[in-house]
């Protein structure tokens, strides 16, 4: 597995590529870093997104997790850049339960790409993250979507 590790407006943070596609990106740095041509392409558009372009990322994805957890992260993909959605909204939108959407949203391996931080408490209200500093590094990604559009 290739590792890139890079320094973000959020962090260190470090993609991992199997097979060329991107099978995880991850907090923090890895000692066996090294820059393959396609991992300098996610990190490009990772540069872009926080340069506020809105791009449209295109990676070619491998993640790893359940038939629900794999639905769960669909429907986050297609909430567009500088939006919201609800655990209820997206849970009525695959037929499931608001806890179990948070669950999924918890455990998503490609976090900012699949864009959990889009993803609100009830009335809108900004809930857990798993990355970064927590609810400051969603709130920080909330920001940047929000300036950007």
């Amino acid at each position: 597995m290739a590792q890139l590790s890079f320094h973000s407006p959020v962090g260190d943070m470090t993609f991992s590529e199997e097979k060329g596609k991107i099978v995880a990106l991850d907090w923090g740095w890895s000692p066996l870093s090294e820059e393959t041509v396609f991992l300098k392409k996610a990190k490009q558009q990772l540069d872009d997104y926080f340069d506020g372009l809105n791009p449209v990322f295109s990676l070619a994805l491998a993640v790893n997790g359940t038939d629900f957890q794999k639905r769960v992260w669909q429907a986050m993909v297609s909430i567009p850049y500088g939006k919201t959605m609800t655990y209820g909204e997206i849970s009525h939108m695959i037929g499931s339960h608001p806890r179990a959407v948070g669950t999924a949203c918890g455990l998503n391996p490609v976090p900012i790409i699949i864009p959990c931080h889009r993803v609100m408490g009830r009335h809108g209200k900004l809930t857990g993250y798993s990355g970064g500093e927590g609810i400051e590094t969603k709130k920080f990604l909330l920001e940047l979507e929000r300036s950007g559009t």
